[in-house]
């Protein structure tokens, strides 16, 4: 889509199943379900849906997806896309790696943060080390971000593979910022913590239009429920309280939101209903 200056192109970084359970947290199954059906390992159907923007000066990616690196069983668990989806993705219409100048990243979860780095060569070796993605790009985190992802607190271990970014830091290609701030021109990060302690969302705007990448505040249109929150996040009761207002402000000011991990749609607008509940709508 065009949004002013900006060109908004989705692009996949990859589809994957998971436990239909953390995607829903509290709610029973009986109700998810009818929204997203589960497979035979209760797996239900996830996107990695991707925003690369362009306006002539920067060529931004906005989280990456999975990455080619997980192991054999993980490939398994996750009934993941094999390859390398985000780069298949980008190619497609005409996108190398180096014509990325920007990855910003929503946080620094696998699903989000994998695809920004990838292994030099195939095989062992000293050649195989793990290496930026996109060579020309600085990559933008969240400082507390970063702090927790790096921690080594045991509570977050399993969370946040090494491999997927300290290579940013150790090329250099690593930008640390701390709240809301203007990143370039039109696009802005907006903290929405809750699933992790200093998640954002990415917020484009221009000749008076404006669309934000969710990341997982809202990660599919089901989650639009208040109480319709992921069981991985860290803070429910911040999610339960930041999202309606960030979905607020979307309705209200007719914003478009882009959805992370909806397989079915990419991109909506909001309106509240006859409860104040909000609703889903066509562009």
């Amino acid at each position: 889509m065009n949004l002013g200056n900006w060109q908004l192109d989705v692009v996949s970084g990859g589809t994957f199943r998971l436990d239909g359970g953390t995607m829903f947290g509290v709610v029973p199954k009986p109700l998810w379900e009818k929204v997203q059906p589960a497979d035979e390992r209760n797996r239900i159907r996830m996107a990695t849906n991707c925003v690369l923007a362009r306006d002539g000066r920067h060529t931004v990616l906005v989280d990456t997806g999975y990455g080619g690196k997980l192991t054999e069983r993980e490939w398994d668990i996750y009934a993941a896309q094999p390859g390398e989806p985000l780069l298949e993705s980008l190619a497609a219409i005409g996108v190398s790696p180096d014509d990325v100048d920007l990855v910003v990243l929503s946080h620094l979860h696998f699903d989000h943060a994998g695809g920004g780095t990838r292994r030099q060569a195939a095989g062992k070796g000293r050649n195989n080390r793990i290496v930026p993605t996109f060579p020309r790009a600085r990559y933008v985190v969240q400082s507390g971000e970063w702090d927790d992802a790096t921690s080594g607190a045991p509570e977050l271990e399993g969370a946040y593979p090494p491999e997927n970014f300290l290579p940013l830091a150790e090329a250099g290609q690593l930008e640390r910022i701390d709240g809301d701030v203007e990143i370039v021109p039109g696009l802005r990060s907006m903290l929405t913590p809750g699933h992790t302690r200093r998640h954002q969302s990415l917020v484009f705007s221009s000749a008076g239009r404006t669309a934000i990448y969710l990341g997982d505040l809202c990660p599919m249109a089901a989650h639009v429920r208040r109480m319709w929150c992921i069981a991985y996040d860290i803070d429910l009761l911040e999610t339960r309280r930041r999202k309606p207002q960030v979905l607020g402000q979307a309705a209200d000011e007719n914003w478009i939101v882009l959805w992370d991990h909806d397989p079915d749609r990419t991109a909506n607008r909001l309106v509240r209903d006859a409860k104040k509940e909000f609703a889903v709508v066509d562009v």
